[in-house]
């Protein structure tokens, strides 16, 4: 078996304004489509790799603004979620997606722990890790100039699924931490027509996940913001929403609570 050779650490990764606000952390888990010559696409086609299945659409260029606007630090990833998805545990079963809504991933099809493990693991080491390593620096960076960084993560969704036409327009993913996400509610609440999610169109609350690793157990403030993908489909759109959530990171770093290290939990505590 022919394992494709990784991206360098600096590849599996983006980064942008690493020395700026450090009270803030924006990270995109689902920022790329991209996937390594070596793996031929997976065997998928290049239509199905433009769409929802291999990364978020409009979330990262969103992300992007967002840390401009604060000027703080952000971290995208660099590969497709269909490589290995870094907003999984890695205990999780769809850490390397074998089917994703209806479509089969003919180059994933082995890899697991079972089968292709030391492709499996290659994966983990070459992609994985490095995207989860950035983050903890960040964090590591923050902390050492005594700050509790409020993290947001930027996703987007489908406006339909399965049939079902998803009435929001963004949505907040949380655990058991409340104090971001309650917050951006009641600030999403002033604006008239907003169908806003609590916990849409997915769960917040699933071990091993990004912002478990890195909000929960640190204590820090942060949720995940949904944004439905026709909401953010051009440049005027991204811009609209990065500047609402600049205004309200803004009004969140004045609120104590959300600037302090605090353990919750986590909903899947056992």
């Amino acid at each position: 078996m022919n394992i494709a050779p990784p991206f360098t650490p600096d590849e599996a990764f983006a980064t942008a304004n690493l020395d700026g606000d450090k009270q803030f952390l924006i990270i995109c888990d689902h920022a790329s489509n991209d996937i390594p010559a070596a793996f031929d696409n997976l065997g998928l086609s290049d239509e199905i790799l433009q769409t929802h299945i291999a990364y978020d659409p409009g979330a990262v260029e969103v992300a992007r603004a967002i840390s401009e606007g604060l000027g703080c630090p952000l971290i995208e990833s660099r590969f497709s979620r269909l490589l290995i998805d870094p907003n999984r545990g890695l205990d999780d079963p769809t850490l390397v997606m074998k089917l994703s809504d209806g479509s089969i991933i003919p180059g994933n099809r082995s890899v697991d722990p079972y089968q292709q493990k030391a492709e499996w693991q290659h994966r983990i080491d070459a992609y994985y890790k490095p995207y989860d390593r950035a983050i903890a620096q960040a964090i590591a960076a923050a902390q050492a100039d005594k700050c509790a960084p409020i993290i947001l993560s930027v996703h987007s969704f489908t406006d339909n699924w399965r049939g079902f036409a998803r009435p929001w327009e963004a949505g907040v993913l949380w655990d058991k931490d409340p104090r971001l996400a309650e917050l951006m509610m009641r600030y999403m609440d002033q604006f008239d027509g907003l169908t806003f999610g609590d916990n849409e169109p997915y769960t917040g609350r699933r071990a091993g996940e990004t912002l478990y690793r890195h909000g929960t157990k640190n204590g820090l403030a942060h949720a995940i913001i949904e944004l439905r993908q026709n909401q953010i489909e051009t440049s005027q759109q991204q811009a609209f929403w990065a500047a609402r959530l600049v205004d309200f990171m803004r009004h969140a770093v004045s609120q104590e609570a959300l600037t302090k290290v605090a353990h919750y939990g986590s909903m899947t505590d056992v």
